[in-house]
Formats: C-alpha cells, structure tokens, sequence
C-alpha cells in the first residue's frame, strides 16, 4: 500500500515518525517550516509541502491507497470533503490525535481497509481504536468482508447488502450456509474476531436445508449455481460467497 501520514504540528511530526516506522513503505507529509523535524523523525521517508495542507490532501487523496492524518477529525473532514467520490475507490483514511491516544478510521473503513489499517496502529502505538462501524464496534460479521482474506469473492447487489448487514447487525435471524471453503474464517475474519458466532446466526450445511421464510437474510458459502427453487424465494436477501479452489 502507498501510505501518506500527515502532521501538522511539531509534536505531530514526532508521532509520525513512528507511524511510518510501523508502516513499511510509508511516508511523512509536513509543512515546509517542520522539514528538519520530519526528516529527522523518518529518515529519507520525509516530504516537506508547500502551500495549504488542504492542498496536500487534495494532492495525496487522489494518489495514495491510505491517509494517516495526525491532526483535528472536524478539520480533516472539511479537507477531505471536496475530494469524495465512491467507498468503492476512495482511499482509506485514518485520524490520529496529537497524542497518539486514540485511531479512528473515518473514510473506507471495509472496503478501503481503514478499520485494519487503525487496529494496526493501535496495535503498534499502544493506542485505542475507536470504531464507529457497526459490524466492528460489535464484533459481529462484516457482510462484505466475509472471506475477503481467504480470496473470496462476493455476488450480491447493493441493495442485498445493504439489507443484509442490517439483519445482522438488527440481530435479526440469518442463515449462514457454508458448502465450500475454508471453516476457518471467524476467528480470522476481517480485524479479528474473538467471541462466539452472534447468537442471530444460524449455520447450516446446505441451502437445502433452509426455510427462507425463517430469516431476513441468507449468507451463502458455495460452488455451485443457485438452485431454481431458492431463486425467487431469496430474492434481495442472499449474499452469495465464492471460495476460490484453495480457499
């Protein structure tokens, strides 16, 4: 990944140098005026920016896959504001405080892999990550992230998964069906899981098996087409799950 981490304050500055230490690959973004303290904090990974520091984000928004920001959240966002386009394709943003205390991901946290990316920081600064997902802040399944790191891909529309991850985090009843890939994608899911299934979920072995009507959504683990009988039954409510031939 290309990773920006942008300080403004000396301080700042001091903290980011063991953020890019942590991050293999990234640099340090400051203001001209902290050029000696930035190469001194990440040698050789260090770039002095003239102009605004809104400047600086519109630049980096559009040419890194993440954003550590070591400065205020309101400001952050107003900057990044102008710049927002789809969760599909925006990088992956981070703010930290000046103290190195708290890491929130506040842009792509899924798909762009904020979430990981704050629990990696936290994990290295000995810092709180402060997660505002709902799927993560209750540590239940992550409906388009299930199996992403086995190399699962994912079949359902928008409109499915918006419905989907609701039932989930709603503790609705939902149906996990799991005929294929690896069994072992809870305890390695998506920034870690560490309690028991939600109780909400219900695994079965084969579709077959299920009532559509019992459930608000289907979570479905499998090779093969979809039965004719299920088709219409799950309409809008299934997520479809396809393990590669070693996943």
């Amino acid at each position: 990944m290309k990773i920006a981490v942008l300080s403004i304050t000396r301080h700042g500055v001091a903290l980011a140098g063991r953020v890019v230490a942590a991050l293999p690959g990234a640099r340090l973004h400051a203001p001209r005026k902290f050029a000696v303290e930035a190469e001194a904090a990440a040698p050789g990974a260090a770039h002095a920016y003239d102009g605004t520091t809104a400047e600086e984000i519109g630049r980096l928004f559009a040419g890194q896959d993440a954003i550590v920001a070591i400065f205020s959240l309101g400001a952050l966002v107003r900057m990044l504001a102008p710049h927002l386009e789809s969760k599909t394709s925006d990088p992956a943003v981070v703010a930290l405080d000046d103290g190195g205390r708290f890491v929130i991901p506040v842009l792509s946290g899924h798909l762009g892999g904020a979430n990981a990316l704050a629990g990696r920081l936290a994990a290295a600064l000995g810092a709180q990550t402060v997660l505002t997902t709902a799927s993560d802040a209750r540590e239940t399944i992550g409906v388009n992230l299930l199996g992403r790191e086995l190399g699962w891909t994912l079949e359902a529309g928008h409109d499915t998964l918006v419905r989907a991850s609701a039932a989930v985090v709603n503790d609705e009843p939902v149906a996990l069906v799991q005929e294929a890939g690896s069994r072992d994608w809870w305890r390695n899911h998506a920034n870690g899981r560490r309690g028991p299934l939600p109780a909400n979920v219900t695994l079965f072995d084969r579709l077959e098996e299920v009532d559509p009507e019992r459930f608000a959504a289907v979570l479905w683990i499998s090779a093969r087409a979809m039965p004719e009988a299920y088709a219409a039954r799950l309409a809008g409510r299934c997520v479809i799950y396809r393990p590669g031939a070693d996943a």
